[in-house]
């Protein structure tokens, strides 16, 4: 499979900050590939710079052969990247449907509203019982699945998810593995950034560690488990 999404030699941050520092990486089309590695090192950033929301001073990131970084944000998620920010961040006073439904806005997305609902509640049926229930008064766990729907509506052709299961208990996280596990074998491309490297290394089919705003090494996720100096040196387990 060939390569979707394509970053080279990126280097980006808030400001004088700088965050990344002349990264590369690929992501292959119709894989699930974690970004990993310890907290403050860049993680969430790159999603932010591929999205467009953090300026990048050099490099470049292309899409399908097609770069994207000089687009504004709004153009980047048209172009079918669609990113799931850290948190819930949904509407609190409005419905899961009226939530679910700000994912379609674009015209692209609009004309196929009604099939992309019935995806979400058969992937997400707890969300089809809550549709009517205002966002404010769901459980953490089902305020991130309204965040995933939400995402879902779009009808993006990449999926990035920034620590999806954070602040949520075990049960919780579990269901939350269970949809992202299915979202992997629906073909789709998913980004998936997670603090537990291991977790997210037993459904992942790509991995890639980030330290200090660069990849530090990348492989398959069945090969975490076989690289034990990997976890002690850049994870501290």
């Amino acid at each position: 499979m060939s390569a979707e999404l394509s970053i080279r030699n990126l280097t980006a941050g808030y400001g004088a900050q700088v965050v990344l520092r002349d990264l590369s990486l690929e992501i292959t089309e119709g894989t699930l590939a974690a970004l990993i590695g310890p907290n403050g090192h860049g993680k969430t950033t790159l999603l932010r710079a591929i999205s467009g929301l953090v300026p990048i001073t050099a490099g470049q990131i292309t899409l399908a052969g097609t770069r994207i970084d000089p687009l504004r944000p709004d153009a980047i998620v048209a172009s079918g990247i669609v990113h799931v920010p850290q948190g819930d961040l949904l509407f609190p006073d409005m419905t899961v449907l009226e939530n679910l439904r700000m994912g379609s806005y674009l015209p692209a997305a609009a004309r196929l509203e009604k099939q992309r609902l019935e995806e979400v509640f058969s992937l997400l049926p707890k969300l089809r019982d809550r549709q009517q229930q205002t966002a404010s008064t769901l459980s953490g766990g089902e305020r991130r699945m309204v965040g995933i729907g939400r995402g879902l509506m779009t009808s993006g052709r990449i999926l990035m998810l920034d620590e999806p299961s954070l602040g949520l208990a075990p049960i919780i996280i579990d269901q939350i593995y269970d949809v992202i596990d299915t979202l992997r074998g629906s073909g789709r491309t998913v980004i998936l950034v997670e603090e537990n490297a291991m977790r997210a290394a037993d459904i992942a089919d790509e991995v890639h560690l980030l330290d200090h705003g660069s990849i530090a090494w990348h492989g398959k996720g069945s090969e975490m488990s076989g690289r034990p100096e990997l976890l002690e040196t850049y994870l501290g387990s």
